[in-house]
């Protein structure tokens, strides 16, 4: 077999641009497999009307340590510092003060339950009072941090995300996206619009079938997403299908992402924030002129994104005028048209949000996180234990996967040298222990 590349990158999102980066200080060969025509993944700036919007993550989430953050710095670019204003209601409209006390309070008391007396079941909505007032409210919360309701997330997994976060969340102004795509480094190759449809192991690496041929190379890094990786999208060898089953007890959440425009004279003020029905589990979360953009992010999780995914994008775009209407009365109607929208269910090569780990498959991270056999290791989100979800999660874990293959890399050479310098001293041991040569009588 020809080696093409010591180290084949399938994924080109923020896990795998964390790779690259780690690997492009090494004399390794090395390249990235992107499906798509675009690099970022989940990360993805989309440039409209003149404003860079994040279609997927947007936060830089624990920022004060998140490795986006200083890579940003360090290229000179800015980053926003101003705290999020998710918590405050603008002008407490359709939730009064005493009604965000008593739902504060719910999910207080709520996740008093999950730290202090776990459910058996590990099941997040166990934890839940029955037929509780603020339960919907709960319920939008878990569909924006998690993707999922409450009775298909696990309590530990939650709690490990919760306990490592800083609870600082920063922003990118010129684009989260972005930020990840530029950061790859130059002397990386790269393939684009190059799916992976099998991979195969063969005695010096792994064979990594593509539509335009096969790639050879000593090790892969795998950075797709789980719900790619458990569907079939590639077909792995057999003895991958342990993590095949990490994966599936780790599916993507469904989120998405709609923009609106704001245009002429508008009740809205930059830079709030507003919740649109809190008791409505299918809620969106209101990020409202950001930067002082004339747009509003509407952000849905969970029943909110279903519902988007199964009645389509105009019925979303609806339902978010609507709710804002409801607040802001009338006149917001006439302040605001559909911009842009994210599709990330129906993204072939993606196929949802971000990971959460069902009721007691929690360490299905760390499994799925396991290298096979010095030549496949596995970055991404999901396989972080406590960042996953978050872009910086991807990142470090690329990070980590890199470093395992540079590791089994320096096995190999360590290997292959100890073979050529155990042939050669078997070659002098052989030449020594042979008679030596007579000269011939003199005549």
């Amino acid at each position: 077999m020809n080696i093409d590349y010591d180290v084949v990158i399938i994924g080109g999102g923020a896990a795998g641009v964390g790779a690259a980066r780690q690997l492009a200080a090494s004399a390794h060969s090395t390249l990235l497999l992107e499906a798509t025509s675009r690099l970022g993944g989940r990360a993805w700036t989309y440039q409209i009307a003149g404003h860079p919007l994040d279609l997927g993550c947007g936060w830089l989430h624990s920022g004060d340590r998140n490795s986006w953050t200083r890579i940003a710095e360090e290229a000179g670019l800015p980053v926003d510092r101003r705290p999020a204003k998710w918590g405050v209601q603008h002008r407490h409209l359709g939730f009064s003060p005493r009604e965000q006390k008593e739902a504060g309070e719910a999910f207080g008391a709520w996740f008093e339950r999950l730290s202090v007396a776990p459910p058996a079941s590990d099941r997040a909505s166990d934890a839940l009072p029955s037929a509780g007032e603020w339960n919907g409210y709960l319920e939008a919360i878990s569909g924006f941090i998690s993707g999922a309701p409450l009775d298909r997330v696990s309590v530990a997994d939650y709690l490990a995300y919760d306990s490592a976060s800083t609870k600082v969340n920063w922003r990118a102004p010129h684009g989260y996206g972005d930020l990840i795509v530029a950061s790859v480094p130059s002397r990386t190759a790269l393939r684009l619009s190059a799916p992976v449809e099998a991979i195969a192991l063969e005695p010096q690496g792994v064979a990594i079938r593509t539509r335009s041929g096969d790639v050879h190379a000593k090790t892969a890094i795998l950075t797709v997403s789980t719900a790619v990786l458990a569907g079939g999208a590639i077909k792995p060898p057999k003895a991958l299908d342990p993590w095949l089953e990490a994966a599936s007890v780790l599916p993507l959440g469904r989120n998405e992402k709609l923009y609106l425009e704001v245009v002429g004279e508008s009740p809205f003020a930059a830079e709030t924030h507003v919740l649109g029905d809190p008791r409505d589990p299918r809620t969106a979360a209101y990020s409202i002129r950001p930067f002082s953009r004339p747009v509003i992010e509407c952000f849905f999780g969970a029943e909110g994104a279903e519902m988007i995914g199964d009645r389509g994008l105009a019925a979303g775009f609806d339902y978010a005028i609507g709710q804002l209407a409801a607040l802001f009365g009338a006149e917001a109607r006439r302040s605001v048209r559909p911009l842009i929208a994210s599709s990330w269910g129906r993204a072939t090569h993606i196929r949802g949000a971000y990971s959460y780990a069902l009721p007691g498959r929690a360490t299905a991270r760390l499994e799925l996180a396991r290298p096979f056999e010095d030549r496949l290791f596995f970055a991404g989100e999901a396989t972080s234990v406590k960042d996953f979800s978050t872009a910086h999660g991807a990142h470090d874990s690329g990070v980590r996967a890199a470093n395992e293959a540079l590791a089994a890399l320096q096995r190999r050479s360590d290997r292959d040298s100890g073979v050529r310098r155990s042939g050669a001293a078997s070659r002098t041991a052989t030449s020594e222990s042979r008679p030596k040569r007579r000269s011939p009588p003199a005549t």
